[in-house]
């Protein structure tokens, strides 16, 4: 009569917990995976926004050298998928953005149809203020409250911090940077634009966004944006107005950052 007796196992027979991880994590990009990604660029008026839209990109379509007046929309092939990138007139730091400009940068929510994936909402490293938290809640907000289930912050010019984390850099900068990510239920991606040609983080930025979406389930409705149209002032000359449109104002850098720097250095984002 034959007994019950315990099967041996090996080595091999045992899952290794972190090939199995690598194997969840996977299937996981294969379940999100999306054949179309539709991309809107936030930020203020300066290089670092439209650079961050050319990196996606891999070439140079959103021009740096002036200051954009309206939304431009510009498409590629991102690692065997179709990316559009809508890049939006920025916002300036100590001036009122005209009204124009503010109505260029919710149509942009219309030009990448039936609505964009994601909102990549670009932050230099840097001295980060009580005006800029506001002038983001300003600019962020022409596109109603449910945006921000669908932004994303995206740091760029890291390059600055050399030794420090972003981790340290976010705890640091104190109360005002921690409330805009936390209204993005701190989705955050650090890139690094010095890199030309195929970038090596692309692939993981696509991925964060494809994440967003399924967490989120789908993508931003152009619809659904409140109209909020800021009257002129009775005491404002409207040729004053339509004239400060005209200059082209930028946003000053921020105070420890640099626009030059010596040598590229890769930056490498944080798992998140």
């Amino acid at each position: 009569m034959e007994t019950n007796r315990p099967v041996e196992t090996t080595a091999e027979d045992v899952p290794d917990p972190e090939e199995e991880e690598k194997r969840a994590a996977a299937a996981a990009r294969a379940a999100n995976h999306l054949p179309e990604l539709r991309l809107v660029m936030l930020g203020w008026r300066w290089p670092g926004k439209s650079l961050t839209g050319n990196t996606i990109l891999g070439r140079e379509d959103f021009h740096l050298e002036r200051a954009a007046e309206f939304s431009v929309k510009r498409q590629t092939d991102v690692q065997g998928r179709q990316v559009i990138v809508v890049d939006t007139p920025g916002w300036f730091s100590n001036q009122d953005t005209p009204p124009s400009y503010q109505q260029e940068m919710v149509k942009a929510a219309s030009m990448c149809p039936p609505g964009p994936h994601a909102f990549l909402l670009v932050i230099p490293v840097g001295m980060f203020t009580e005006v800029d938290r506001a002038r983001i809640e300003e600019h962020v907000s022409l596109f109603g409250e449910r945006v921000w289930r669908h932004t994303l912050v995206v740091f760029t010019w890291a390059e600055v911090l050399r030794s420090i984390s972003i981790e340290r850099y976010i705890r640091r900068e104190g109360r005002d940077l921690q409330w805009v990510l936390e209204k993005c239920k701190k989705r955050y991606f650090v890139i690094n634009n010095c890199v030309f040609g195929e970038h090596p983080q692309l692939g993981r930025l696509m991925e964060k966004v494809e994440k967003m979406v399924a967490e989120e389930g789908g993508f931003y409705n152009p619809e659904e944006v409140e109209e909020k149209k800021k009257p002129l002032d009775e005491n404002q000359n409207p040729t004053e107005n339509k004239a400060r449109e005209g200059r082209e104002l930028g946003a000053r850098p921020k105070q420890n950052s640099s626009l030059a720097l010596a040598k590229p250095m890769e930056v490498d984002p944080p798992l998140n």
